[in-house]
């Protein structure tokens, strides 16, 4: 369509300016999300700082109003930015995918009433639960076909929007082991044609770590930088195909796995994680 307007484009092109320069400050703030995330790990911090997030609303409120802005945009925007900030850390919620658009504020809050990092007091019955180390003979008899098909189709539920528009091709022909330490479970991944199948071959690289820590990480409650900064997990091999991967699942949607598999992943994760707090508070 023409434009009829005089001065439209050099304005539009202005917009454009400020939207990128929108974009790379909310890059460089999840940068420093992470880095922060890190710091907090390293110091063994858990959980969100409710005060700050706070602070941090109303400094934008203020500000906002001082500019002319509506104050509440601006603390959607950075509602937002904070949710995106707990993902980073390893704070997720299954229900932000049903807030409205736009809906910051609301997005923030289920965030905060569902995603706390900091585990809540173990069950006294969970004392009970043994560690995975002591249930891997039963897994083991589980047959070898039935735990590659059960993995592939995990994989193909979880990985079919990169598999779809082909961030996952730097996998092509590329072998990748996933090991569970504590279960003595052991698969080699290889991408061919357009799926993730369970091979017997050596692995060019290796990602190493227990069920628990491993449920985390899928389950979106504690980040790879965090897992790997504590050696939790452990990266052997070819290490540029093993980060490479694991910066392609930093960068997966979180929104695009089923809902359901959301669901049963968040939920397993934390009950790993509450059992595993439990027993060793028993020990």
């Amino acid at each position: 369509m023409r434009e009829r307007a005089p001065g439209l484009t050099p304005v539009r092109l202005a917009i454009d300016g400020v939207d990128d320069g929108l974009v790379l400050l909310l890059a460089a703030r999840a940068r420093l999300a992470r880095l922060a995330g890190r710091l907090k790990a390293g110091a063994g911090m858990q959980g969100r700082d409710d005060a700050r997030e706070q602070r941090v609303h109303q400094r934008a409120e203020t500000l906002a109003g001082v500019l002319g802005v509506a104050p509440a945009t601006a603390s959607g925007v950075l509602a937002l930015a904070i949710g995106d900030a707990c993902r980073a850390q390893g704070l997720q919620s299954d229900l932000d995918q049903g807030a409205a658009p736009g809906d910051g504020r609301m997005i923030a809050t289920i965030m905060h009433i569902h995603t706390d990092s900091a585990p809540a007091p173990a069950h006294p019955l969970l004392r009970l639960v043994p560690p995975p180390r002591r249930i891997a003979p039963l897994l083991r008899i589980l047959p070898p076909s039935t735990q590659k098909r059960l993995l592939e189709r995990a994989m193909a539920k979880v990985l079919a929007a990169p598999m779809a528009d082909g961030t996952l091709d730097f996998m092509a022909g590329r072998r990748l082991g996933i090991e569970v330490s504590d279960l003595g479970l052991r698969w080699v991944v290889e991408l061919q044609g357009q799926q993730l199948v369970v091979v017997d071959a050596p692995a060019e690289a290796t990602v190493r770590g227990t069920a628990t820590d491993l449920l985390l990480l899928a389950g979106r409650l504690e980040d790879a930088d965090t897992l790997f900064f504590q050696r939790r997990l452990v990266l052997t091999g070819d290490v540029e195909l093993g980060l490479t991967a694991r910066n392609m699942l930093d960068r997966l949607p979180w929104e695009t796995v089923p809902l359901g598999l959301r669901i049963a992943l968040n939920r397993g994760a934390r009950f790993a994680r509450a059992a595993r707090g439990a027993y060793r508070a028993k020990a």
